[in-house]
């Protein structure tokens, strides 16, 4: 079973959680800049003289695929304690599993594939 597990957190904790994920010995991360809002909502901040209201918050979004159950609980550990504030916004973590993956360079699929 191959499984994703992605997470979405502040973009302040890209740093604690990149080095969680290093010192378990993850391979293989991807990591995007994105926007959204949970339950924090938006804010009002004024902008060349005009109050605006702002919905979308800077987010990192952590995308790793792992090869096992065990590794799936590591990771999530890993990321829920790097990315812990206790303050709203803090992010989520999701995970589901993955049918298949195919390196392209050698053709190889499933577990084989995530190998280096």
């Amino acid at each position: 079973m191959m499984i994703k597990v992605e997470a979405i957190i502040r973009e302040e904790k890209f740093e604690d959680v990149k080095a969680a994920l290093n010192d378990i010995e993850v391979n293989g991360i991807t990591v995007s800049q994105v926007m959204g809002f949970g339950a924090q909502r938006g804010f009002k901040e004024v902008v060349r003289g005009s109050e605006v209201e702002i919905f979308m918050h800077p987010k990192i979004k952590f995308e790793i695929v792992v090869s096992s159950e065990e590794w799936e609980e590591k990771a999530i550990k890993a990321i829920q304690k790097a990315a812990f504030t206790g303050e709203v916004g803090d992010g989520k973590i999701f995970s589901y599993e993955i049918r298949n993956v195919l390196k392209i360079r050698t053709g190889e699929t499933g577990y084989d594939a995530l190998q280096s």
